[in-house]
């Protein structure tokens, strides 16, 4: 996901007292039990205010569903909004405005979905057409919504026509979306083709509806700020000033279908974009939440129970633009791939719980009956210098030439800088002959320099947008949204097209056919160089429990959070 990030995101969903558990080898249910609705709070939480202070690293850029597009605003649409589906607390995707799973047609195309009753913050019914008006929003190239477009285009029936016409701007029809209100608690959705993560991309907040009699009312000014917004979420939007705000406040939803399994009654959010002011913060009980924690600040808090730390489910790498000659002969890329030392990157540079990872897909990220997606073919593509240096003489005589120099394109933040110059000396050191220029420019100009492709090397980074490997193998077929490094391989597509086509509904089978795919990628083609992959840590008030992480979307649910007394 492009983390604005997208990017983000994400990870294990996790509550805060599991993993602490987990960490101490206790019992891995330990601290689950909740209260039994309507039996208010434990003794623990009966005198105490359930009240959350966080930090943020950023402001809010949008809560309009249809624009959002990073992190930050998933988390807070996610906090105040809902879907058909949403995430629970194990990052599971359950029926949220769906009464129950849908009527589905014998060709797995056709979803038909009864809606519970619910209602808006300003007490009017949410039915099919708000979540028609959404969609049909969503996907009208007049809106420009980023997201619209790449996660439904593919997916649902008559998204990516759409799309295409506006791009050549000639008519389209956006009630040709395959979306129907039936009537006003029956939605019907029509899919391109069958969808194994039907479930996760239901759950994602562009799927979410809106009124649009309210929409259309404010205009302009929809989505500006508290006022003009309308929520059907746990909480809802008591203050929120504009897109530049540096500090918000969400309240409970007393009219939120499942409000009596809310506890936390008010969410207190300020920006703090300086990791070590954060952490100052922290420590002078100004606040119970800090944002992500800059990787020198980590090791002070090694083994202190206020560090909640996770993997995310987020991969780093070099993309190699096989445009450039050397960089299209296959011996140049795997020499680039084994040559620098990643484990050594994550301990020392990095030393923040990020791992090296030989890999796309990342572990811990999607299992079936209780197997890693890694395990089958585990490391694929692992640092090794002297396999790198015969790889690179071979390919230097290939190309009849004894030396190469190559730009690289990074980034400007000193984090950054950091990882690429460590790259960079470990590839000129044990590939004789290279020379690496770097290039640190701003996120925006990264992102404009690799949709032109104009880069030789590029550090860049993935974060899945739903709970399946597709997030990331789609990634790199042939003339791919994303591939944008002129990879290319004919079994690579095949396979892919039939994980998205005729195995989508066998899940053993698209697993298999995605593994298959990431090693050729990989270990035959070394059509990418990956790094690592990343962890996370904040720092977490223990009175705080039940708070959900989650590894694509939104970061954080408060859904479930209860704040316990000293004990």
């Amino acid at each position: 996901m492009k983390k604005s990030k997208f990017s983000f995101l994400l990870i294990l969903t996790l509550v805060f007292s599991l993993i602490l558990s987990a960490c101490s080898g206790g019992d891995d249910n330990a601290g689950d039990e909740k209260p039994e609705d309507g039996e208010g709070t434990t003794g623990e939480t009966a005198n105490v205010p359930q009240e959350l202070r966080m930090l943020d690293s950023s402001a809010i850029p949008t809560m309009d569903t249809v624009l959002a597009e990073g992190s930050t605003s998933f988390t807070y649409i996610n906090n105040v909004g809902e879907g058909l589906y949403r995430l629970d607390q194990n990052h599971k995707p359950v029926p949220a405005l769906a009464d129950g799973e849908p009527e589905i047609s014998d060709d797995n195309l056709v979803y038909t979905f009864k809606l519970i009753d619910s209602e808006w913050s300003n007490g009017e019914p949410v039915t099919a057409h708000d979540f028609v008006f959404a969609w049909q929003r969503a996907i009208d190239p007049k809106t420009a919504s980023p997201y619209g477009p790449y996660m439904m285009g593919g997916k649902i029936k008559g998204a990516a026509e759409i799309t295409e016409a506006g791009s050549k701007e000639e008519p389209y029809d956006v009630t040709t979306l395959g979306v129907k209100a039936i009537d006003d608690k029956t939605l019907e959705v029509t899919l391109e083709k069958p969808i194994a993560y039907w479930q996760d991309l239901f759950a994602f907040p562009t799927f979410y509806p809106q009124n649009q009699k309210f929409v259309e009312e404010k205009g302009e000014d929809f989505a500006s700020n508290a006022e003009n917004l309308l929520y059907n979420g746990p909480f809802v939007m008591e203050t929120w000033e504009s897109t530049d705000a540096e500090e918000w406040v969400l309240t409970k939803n007393p009219n939120y279908h499942n409000a009596d399994q809310v506890k936390l009654e008010k969410i207190t959010v300020n920006v703090v974009k300086d990791s070590n002011s954060a952490v100052n913060a922290f420590e002078a009980g100004e606040t119970d939440m800090t944002g992500l924690l800059s990787s020198d600040l980590v090791p002070a808090y090694e083994g202190d129970e206020r560090m909640l730390s996770w993997m995310e489910a987020t991969v780093f790498w070099i993309k190699m633009n096989q445009k450039n000659e050397a960089l299209a002969n296959v011996n140049i890329r795997k020499a680039i791939a084994m040559g620098f030392n990643k484990e050594d990157l994550a301990a020392s540079i990095l030393n923040n719980g990020s791992v090296a990872a030989n890999y796309f897909v990342p572990k811990d990220f999607v299992t079936l009956d209780g197997e890693d997606f890694r395990e089958k073919h585990g490391d694929l593509i692992v640092f090794n210098a002297e396999e790198a240096k015969k790889y690179w003489e071979a390919g230097l005589k290939e190309l009849g030439v004894d030396k190469l120099e190559l730009r690289y394109l990074g980034g400007d933040t000193e984090a950054a800088k950091k990882t690429d110059a460590y790259i960079k000396n470990q590839l000129e050191t044990n590939l004789p002959g290279l020379t690496i220029n770097l290039e640190s420019v701003p996120f925006a100009i990264r992102l404009e320099r690799d949709n032109a492709m104009d880069y030789d090397l590029q550090f860049a980074g993935w974060g899945p947008d739903y709970g399946n490997a597709l997030s990331f193998t789609d990634l790199w077929i042939t003339d791919g949204g994303s591939n944008r490094m002129g990879y290319s391989n004919e079994k690579y597509d095949q396979l892919i097209k039939d994980a998205q086509g005729k195995l989508a509904t066998d899940e053993k089978a698209q697993w298999e056919a995605q593994q298959e795919a990431e090693r050729i990628m990989l270990e035959e083609d070394a059509g990418l160089a990956p790094v690592y992959q990343r962890a996370a840590n904040i720092l977490l008030n223990p009175n705080v429990k039940g708070l959900a992480i989650y590894n694509y979307g939104p970061d954080y649910s408060f859904q479930w959070v209860t704040i316990e007394g000293e004990e």
